[in-house]
């Protein structure tokens, strides 16, 4: 199968045979009508982007109303989808990938209230490409949650990433969903908000692509 579920509803993982000799490689990425048939809906991308970071680079969460399909092509990143969708049996769960160089070429698709985030290592520079089911618009609900979110706990691979402004005030999924039953028994964890754990880099308006 090119296109496999995963336990969190609306992720996919999407892989296709890489075709390599002397002048390279040649893959395709994914084809509309499987992605169709795993989800049991229509899928129409309406929009493309292109987001290049330094090492060390970690945007996110952020969990947009529109469906994602997500690659790097340069580079080497670890994705993590958590699924902070309140009504969902999954809520709260992460799932990570490493994207890119050095490792299986995938692509992830994560419908839309799933929460994405990325953090690129290695020396190099990382392109980061996603098609999307809706044209960006001001205002849009992004529905953000901190990328050091304590119930989370996601294992970054870097301990001191580069993050912005606007991500690293983001709140955690306890603070945006204080009365959710998965809270209700649970002993709160701390979160570091000394910014002792991230290199804060400025936010420049609310420009589309700067908060990706």
């Amino acid at each position: 199968m090119t296109v496999r579920r995963t336990d969190i509803e609306g992720l996919l993982v999407v892989s296709w045979p890489v075709h390599e000799d002397g002048r390279g490689f040649f893959r395709q990425t994914y084809q509309r009508s499987e992605l169709e048939e795993a989800l049991g809906r229509p899928v129409a991308f309406r929009q493309g982007n292109h987001a290049r970071s330094a090492p060390g680079v970690l945007r996110g969460f952020h969990a947009e109303p529109w469906d994602k399909l997500v690659q790097v092509v340069r580079g080497r990143a670890m994705a993590a989808i958590a699924d902070i969708r309140p009504e969902s049996p999954t809520f709260g769960q992460v799932r990570t990938f490493e994207l890119g160089d050095g490792v299986e070429r995938i692509r992830l698709f994560v419908a839309a209230g799933l929460a994405n985030s990325y953090c690129t290592h290695g020396d190099d520079d990382v392109d980061y490409l996603y098609d999307v089911t809706e044209e960006w618009y001001p205002g849009a609900d992004k529905r953000a949650v901190a990328w050091d979110d304590p119930d989370l706990a996601v294992a970054w691979p870097v301990a001191r990433p580069q993050v912005s402004e606007a991500d690293r005030a983001n709140p955690t999924l306890r603070e945006r969903f204080p009365d959710h039953p998965a809270f209700a028994s649970a002993t709160p964890r701390r979160r570091d908000r000394t910014g002792a754990g991230a290199h804060v880099v400025g936010h420049a308006g609310d420009e589309q692509e700067s908060v990706r």
